[in-house]
C-alpha cells in the first residue's frame, strides 16, 4: 500500500496563521490578475477578491506539524518529498483553501481509491490520537469542471460539544498526479465563497 499524503495540510488546520507576504506566493503555475492556472494539470480558478494567497513559507510550516502529528500512526518513515503545494488562499486561520498534488503510477486497478481510503482514515484517527472529537461523513462524488472528484467532509468539536471546524476534501488522479482539495471553513458565507470558486475551476481536456 502506497502512502500518498495529498491531505498532510487537513491535520494541522487549527494552527495559528501569521502574517502573509504577498510577494512570498507559491510559485508552482501562473498567477495573473486573480487567477491560478496550474499547467500540469490545466487547472484552472480564480481567487476571491479579498482573500489572502497562503505563502510557501507557510505551507511549510504546515506541513511540519502536520508529518509531526502523523509519526506515530504510520510505521516507518513518511516521505513527502513529491508533495507539491499548488494555490492557497485564506481568510483567516479558521476558512482556507489548500491544493496539492503528489505523482501517483497504479500498480493495479482500484489502487487509487484504495489509498484515498487510507487517507481518510489516517486523518481521523491523527485527529482522535491527539484528543480531538471528530465525525466524518461517508465518501461520494461531486462533479467539478468537469471531472468526478472523491470527496468527503471532517467535523471537528470542540470539549463542550460546538463545532470548531469544518474541512472538505476532494481528490481524483489526473495525467498520473494524486490531485486533492481543502476546504476549511468555520462558517457558511465563507464556506460558499470558497465552494463558487472550486466549483467554477476549468480543466483543459488532454
Amino acid at each position: 500500500m502506497k502512502y500518498s499524503f495529498l491531505f498532510l495540510l487537513a491535520c494541522i488546520s487549527l494552527a495559528s496563521c501569521k502574517q502573509i507576504d504577498a510577494n512570498k506566493q507559491i510559485d508552482e503555475g501562473e498567477f495573473k490578475k486573480n487567477t491560478y492556472t496550474s499547467n500540469e494539470l490545466g487547472w484552472t480558478i480564480k481567487i476571491p477578491e479579498g482573500w489572502k494567497i497562503t505563502s510557501r513559507e507557510q505551507n511549510e510550516k504546515f506541513e511540519k506539524k502536520g508529518l509531526e502529528a502523523m509519526e506515530d500512526l504510520v510505521d516507518g518513515e513518511i516521505d513527502v518529498s513529491q508533495l507539491k503545494d499548488l494555490i492557497g488562499f485564506q481568510k483567516n486561520q479558521f476558512n482556507m483553501f489548500q491544493s496539492n498534488t503528489e505523482p501517483f503510477k497504479e500498480e493495479y486497478d482500484g489502487e487509487w481509491e484504495e489509498n484515498n481510503a487510507l487517507i481518510k482514515a489516517l486523518i481521523f484517527n491523527t485527529y482522535q490520537n491527539q484528543g480531538i472529537k471528530v465525525d466524518s461523513s461517508k465518501t461520494t462524488s461531486s462533479r467539478i469542471g468537469g471531472l468526478n472528484f472523491e470527496t468527503y467532509k471532517f467535523t471537528i468539536y470542540a470539549p463542550n460539544g460546538d463545532v470548531i471546524l469544518n474541512q472538505i476534501m476532494y481528490s481524483r488522479l489526473i495525467n498520473e498526479l494524486s490531485f486533492g482539495v481543502n476546504i476549511n471553513y468555520n462558517n457558511e458565507a465563507d464556506k460558499n465563497e470558497m465552494l463558487s470558486s472550486w466549483k467554477k475551476s476549468k480543466f483543459k481536456k488532454k
